[in-house]
């Protein structure tokens, strides 16, 4: 059953359209490289169309109406938007769920040194990477440090066109035969993804004077001293813009698209529902998923739960059991990228059931790996009404697997909102390249997404 391509079903007023996606996406991608920035991002979004603090709303008693739409941070680091409907909680909500953590470059603790007149930083690798990958590119550093005051000091490092980059050495090929005789794995250890910082030194600094100069630069344009990196959160990434790729503008090249790709397509969704919706839409931002959803801002916390509680108080039906039911009857699209089928490693894929780049919006019933360990294996009577919904709405939509079944695997974030005994299925954009520095998706299948999570949230209904 092999699904067509989109692209050729575009007349020109959609043509149009996916590249006004595409413009908006690059965008947001452009300034959103940590999860903080994504969720500042979103927030911003969701201000400028009639969002308001869900806290405020707490705080003042306000009841809750249909209609009325909110956003809610977690730490600054994961977002909750909804836009209240029509049927009472206890119906569900439709949701609408992506991760905007990528895999990156942290900064340690302790992170600066000197050696041999050159200023490094140590680092500890955060997510499934290709470590080998980081090396011998330009870097940026984006990030927060808070200081003992409270104040919180926000760096960006080596995005703008004047600024300098920073990077990672790789050994000439010339002095490699030990090197290139070692497994992929092993060729660049964890500890060799230390950052070059700096290499001039100081003038009349007799002790380690190269970190001198570092630290006085830091000094002079952020007003931070060694200490304030105890309680920092820098990380390295890619720098520069997401582009388009390929000679005809088809894709898009970016750092990130794992799974900021989704992210944005719920936002936008968000953005265009009508303004009474049938049940309550939520777009949730989570982060940590790339180190298993853990911690305070990961989706195994508690806080998507927390604010839909917040939501039935303000409604006057609080109380545990109508959360449970709200979320027990809810549907959701836990929205991830997909692995892209690619030609140049066609052994990793079983190609029937591969997601191809062009082909639209993918589903996974599954994820998981091997014997579909770790998996949420959607059931076959939400699919069902799924696919309705897609067809009923002209969207391009495939289905897919992570690669061959003893190849390897991967999770999202479904087999957590599972738990609730909710419906949800994986959907989101083919990638080629994931978790690469630089990834690379099709715009039709950017807007092929931003269509599905529109039509899901609007017309999905009760089991």
């Amino acid at each position: 059953m092999e699904r067509p391509n989109a692209w050729n079903q575009y007349d020109d007023q959609a043509l149009q359209a996916v590249e006004k996606a595409a413009r908006g996406y690059k965008n947001y991608l452009d300034h959103g490289k940590t999860e903080r920035e994504c969720a500042a991002e979103a927030i911003e979004i969701a201000k400028a169309a009639g969002y308001t603090d869900l806290n405020a709303a707490i705080a003042a008693g306000k009841a809750v109406q249909p209609g009325d739409k909110y956003y809610a941070v977690q730490m600054g680091k994961a977002v909750m938007l909804f836009h209240v409907g029509r049927q009472t909680l206890d119906k569900g909500l439709n949701i609408v769920g992506a991760h905007i953590d990528s895999p990156r470059i942290d900064l340690k603790q302790n992170p600066f040194y000197e050696d041999t007149d050159i200023a490094y930083a140590d680092t500890h690798y955060y997510g499934g990477i290709k470590k080998y990958q980081w090396v011998a590119r330009p870097l940026a550093l984006h990030g927060v440090v808070a200081k003992k005051d409270g104040t919180l000091v926000n760096v960006v490092i080596g995005e703008d066109e004047d600024d300098p980059v920073v990077g990672i050495s790789d050994l000439l090929i010339h002095l490699s035969q030990e090197q290139m005789a070692k497994k992929a794995s092993e060729v660049i250890g964890g500890e060799g993804l230390d950052i070059m910082l700096a290499g001039r030194p100081l003038k009349d600094e007799e002790k380690e004077p190269v970190k001198a100069m570092l630290l006085r630069i830091l000094r002079d344009r952020y007003g931070l001293e060694e200490e304030d990196m105890l309680s920092a959160e820098i990380e390295a990434v890619p720098a520069g813009k997401a582009r388009d790729f390929g000679l005809d503008r088809s894709m898009i090249m970016g750092y990130g698209h794992d799974d900021r790709v989704c992210a944005y397509a719920e936002i936008e969704a968000m953005m265009t529902l009508p303004p009474v919706p049938e049940y309550t839409c939520c777009c949730l931002l989570a982060d940590k998923e790339e180190i298993g959803s853990v911690g305070a801002t990961g989706m195994r916390a508690q806080y998507f739960e927390n604010a839909v509680a917040e939501l039935l108080a303000l409604m006057g039906q609080g109380g545990d059991l109508m959360l449970r039911r709200a979320l027990a009857n809810s549907r959701m699209l836990s929205c991830d990228v997909s692995a892209g089928y690619d030609p140049l490693y066609a052994a990793a894929f079983e190609k029937k059931n591969a997601a191809i780049l062009g082909h639209g919006v993918t589903y996974n019933k599954f994820t998981g790996s091997r014997g579909k360990s770790g998996s949420n294996d959607a059931n076959a009577e939400f699919i069902g009404r799924v696919r309705k919904v897609m067809d009923d709405h002209g969207i391009a939509w495939q289905t897919a697997e992570l690669g061959k079944v003893d190849v390897g695997g991967g999770g999202t974030i479904a087999y957590i909102c599972a738990l609730y005994g909710m419906e949800v299925i994986d959907s989101g954009v083919p990638v080629l390249s994931m978790h690469a520095p630089h990834e690379i998706i099709s715009k039709a299948d950017l807007y092929e997404a931003i269509r599905a999570y529109t039509a899901f949230l609007t017309d999905m209904g009760q089991r």
